[in-house]
């Protein structure tokens, strides 16, 4: 597949004639994996998503990942006027992905050759994680195109949260610090984010724009429950508990299997936690990082209350919120909580971790509860709550439908797009307002 050549002036970067179109660089993570994997989650959907929306509005965007598949071809379309490109550097396999950074030089220079192959320009690179910065930072060899780094999280603000033993890189850390003085614009996904990168990271702050992630809202919406139940072949008679996500300590899965142990007896009579994400092998048993998780379970004696499902696709997903009764998000840390937003979409109440940017996506007793992260006893308090009060489900559920649909990937686009515009135009003051959807 053969892109449109960019017909625009030759010299490129600031002060072109218009917005012609979009590099997008995911290094690490394709968006069309498969969610729920290792190293596959919101910031995929936020890839794909964004790309796809940015299209509707006129805007050509091309996708550069890292080949992982020596069969699959370069370019694959992922929506009209969206492609994906893969980039051969490094080994044509999943790797690691701390494994990754000494082949991103490579990336870069086979980026710019794609780019000469086939006649393709730039007016702006959109960064997507520290990995996908330093590329955007390598081709500045060779385009004089300004680029916007969008971190989705940061070792700085995963670290203060997380075990020794599961620390971010001193490099991952050191690159972040870099990318805030070498991007030319910071997108941050809520304002607890901005303020550390300003604040923390001393990040200049007419560079940094406050633009949260959006939510799909047509394909999350309320499905009827007994519907849903039925697809998925759950049963109508029990409580749902659902987890949605990538198996990573990070999630705080931990302190959701041993909140299920802490509820009380009303509440746990036919309650059954069910967790969507990770691997099960050809017989349906968990495998990898899940199946510590049922090991876990086994140990809190609640294995015969969970039931495990693995990766889903998208499309799925609404069958899974809709059938549930309450979704729980545990994180010890999100920078913007998709699975919550997702989970509002479709009308249903959220209990989530006071944390990053799910204290400003789930509103306190009205679109959900907020509890502390690693508290067990007060997650399994607020599941108790919710599981004993259908009413109060009810309504958190209608009122965070309403809420969701603020964060439509429509709106999302536009500010991003606005952006996006300013830098191609050469602008470096007051780059853009930040987005009112908080407010």
């Amino acid at each position: 597949m053969k892109l449109a050549s960019y017909d625009g002036p030759s010299v490129f970067g600031f002060e072109t004639d218009g917005l012609r179109r979009v590099a997008a660089i995911s290094v690490h993570t394709s968006p069309l994996a498969t969610l729920g994997g290792k190293d596959a989650g919101g910031m995929n959907v936020y890839v794909r998503e964004l790309s796809c929306h940015t299209s509707k509005l006129g805007l050509p965007v091309d996708v550069f990942v890292r080949r992982t598949d020596p069969d699959a071809p370069e370019v694959l379309q992922i929506c009209d006027n969206v492609h994906l490109i893969n980039i051969t550097a490094g080994p044509a396999a999943q790797i690691d992905k701390n494994e990754i950074f000494q082949h991103l030089s490579e990336f870069a220079e086979q980026v710019a050759l794609y780019s000469v192959r086939n006649g393709v320009r730039y007016d702006v690179v959109h960064a997507h994680y520290w990995l996908s910065g330093w590329v955007a930072h390598l081709l500045k060899r060779y385009w004089e195109t300004p680029f916007i780094q969008m971190f989705h999280t940061t070792a700085h603000m995963k670290n203060a949260v997380s075990p020794t033993s599961q620390q971010e890189t001193t490099l991952r850390a050191q690159i972040e610090r870099r990318l805030v003085e070498l991007a030319d614009s910071v997108i941050a996904a809520n304002p607890d984010e901005r303020a550390d990168l300003v604040w923390r990271q001393h990040t200049q702050s007419n560079k940094v724009c406050t633009i949260p992630p959006g939510v799909d809202v047509e394909l999350f919406r309320p499905i009827e429950r007994q519907y849903s139940r039925s697809e998925l072949g759950l049963p109508q008679e029990e409580r749902i508990v659902l987890f949605i996500g990538r198996i990573d300590p990070i999630k705080g899965i931990d302190t959701l299997i041993d909140s299920m142990s802490l509820l009380d007896e009303a509440a746990s009579t036919n309650t059954t936690l069910v967790l969507v994400g990770g691997d099960l092998d050809v017989d349906g048993r968990p495998v990898g990082p899940l199946a510590e998780v049922a090991l876990g379970a086994q140990r809190a004696g609640i294995a015969d209350h969970c039931r495990f499902v693995g990766s889903q696709p998208q499309d799925q997903l609404p069958l899974f919120y809709s059938a549930a009764d309450i979704v729980v998000v545990p994180s010890r840390y999100e920078s913007f909580g998709l699975v919550a937003v997702e989970a509002m979409a479709c009308g249903r109440p959220v209990i989530a971790s006071n944390v990053g940017g799910l204290t400003f996506t789930v509103l306190d007793e009205q679109t959900g509860l907020l509890v502390p992260h690693g508290d067990s006893a007060a997650l399994a308090a607020a599941m108790s709550r919710l599981l004993e009060d259908s009413s109060l489900r009810e309504l958190m559920g209608v009122e965070g439908h309403q809420e969701a649909q603020r964060f439509s990937w429509e709106s999302v686009a536009q500010s991003v797009l606005h952006l996006y515009q300013r830098l191609s135009e050469g602008h470096r003051a007051n780059l853009c307002c930040d987005q009112e959807i908080y407010a």
